[in-house]
C-alpha cells in the first residue's frame, strides 16, 4: 500500500511503432495523431504538474493547463496526452507552440488520450477501452483547454483517408483490449501521411552501401536529406548536372556534420521530394524527380 503522503511518480510513456498502412481489423481503435509535445499531467495531494515525455517538469510553461487540471473532479490522476497549439479550427500548429509557451500559454491545449491512475487506483492493467471510458468521465464535456481525444473503432483505412484529406499529420491505432506498458510496443502503431514538395538541391552525399542522398533546402533553410532512388536515365542526367555545377561550399547554411563528404552544387536544381507529413526535417524522404532552373 503506497504511503498516503507519497507523491505520484512519472511513468515512462508507451510509444507507438510506425507502420506503412493502418490495421484494418475491428479490434483496433483509431485516433488523430496530434502534432505537439507528449505530456503527462499528474495531480496528487500536493497539486498538479506537467511533465515532458522524459519526465522533466514543464509546469511553468504550461501553467494554464496545470491550473485547469486542478479543477477536474478527482483527487489524484495521471493523464497521458499531447500538448498542442490549436488554430481556430482545432488543427495543431507545431510551429506556434514555442512562442505560445513563452508568451501566450493560455492559447495551448492538452489533448488527453489515456489515463494511468485515478484516485488511488492504478489503471494500467485495464483494457484501453475501459481506461478511455474513465478518462471521458473525468474530463467531459471535453471542450476548452483540456480536451478528450476522440476515437473510432475499426475502419482503419477509411479513417486514414479522412485524416489525409484533412491535411493532418497522421493517425495512431491502438488495440482496444491492450493494457498500458512503458516503452515501444506494437499494441500502438502510427501511420503518417505523405507529402510531395519541391526543394532546392544543395549537394549530394554518398556513403558506402547506401543510396546517394540529396541535401535539400526549402525557403532558404536546410531541410534535411532525401534518398535518390531515381530511374537510371534520370539519375545519370542528375549526376551530369551535379558534375557541371560543382561548388566549393553550400549555397545555404547547413549542419557542420556535412563538412567533407558532400559534393556541393551551384543553385539552380529543384528536386521533387516525397516525405512524411508533419516532420520538422525530411524523414523517410525520396527524390521523385528533378528539374533545372528555366527548364
Amino acid at each position: 500500500m503506497p504511503n498516503a503522503r507519497e507523491r505520484l511518480r512519472f511513468i515512462r510513456p508507451l510509444e507507438s511503432i510506425q507502420v506503412e498502412t493502418p490495421p484494418v481489423s475491428d479490434d483496433w481503435l483509431h485516433e488523430i495523431k496530434y502534432d505537439g509535445f507528449r505530456t503527462q499531467l499528474i495531480l496528487d495531494w500536493a497539486g498538479a504538474r506537467a511533465l515532458s515525455r522524459n519526465g522533466h517538469d514543464w509546469s511553468k510553461r504550461y501553467w494554464p493547463i496545470v491550473a485547469a487540471s486542478e479543477m477536474l473532479p478527482a483527487k489524484a490522476f495521471i493523464l497521458d496526452g499531447e500538448m498542442i497549439a490549436p488554430e481556430l479550427d482545432g488543427t495543431p500548429n507545431f510551429h506556434a507552440i514555442h512562442s505560445r509557451m513563452a508568451w501566450n500559454a493560455e492559447q495551448l491545449a492538452f489533448v488527453a488520450f489515456d489515463i494511468l491512475h485515478l484516485d488511488g487506483e492504478d489503471l494500467r492493467t485495464l483494457s484501453l477501452i475501459e481506461r478511455k471510458a474513465k478518462l471521458w468521465d473525468l474530463i467531459k464535456p471535453a471542450k476548452g483547454i483540456i480536451q478528450y481525444s476522440d476515437h473510432v473503432e475499426g475502419g482503419g483505412a477509411a479513417f486514414f483517408n479522412a485524416v489525409e484529406k484533412m491535411g493532418l499529420e497522421g493517425m495512431v491505432s491502438k488495440r482496444r483490449e491492450s493494457t498500458y506498458r512503458s516503452g515501444k510496443l506494437d499494441s500502438w502503431v502510427k501511420t503518417k501521411c505523405w507529402e510531395l514538395g519541391e526543394f532546392e538541391l544543395l549537394g549530394i552525399r554518398r556513403e558506402p552501401g547506401k543510396p546517394a542522398a540529396a541535401i535539400m533546402a526549402r525557403d532558404g533553410r536546410y531541410a534535411g536529406a532525401a534518398a535518390i532512388t531515381l530511374p537510371k536515365g534520370v539519375r545519370e542526367r542528375l549526376w551530369q548536372r551535379v558534375r557541371q555545377g560543382k561548388a566549393a561550399k553550400p549555397a545555404r547554411p547547413v549542419p557542420s556534420a556535412f563538412a567533407d563528404d558532400v559534393e556541393w552544387v551551384r543553385p539552380g536544381i529543384t528536386g521533387r521530394v516525397k516525405y512524411l507529413r508533419g516532420e520538422h526535417t525530411l524523414r523517410h524522404a525520396t527524390v521523385q524527380d528533378f528539374r533545372e532552373e528555366g527548364a
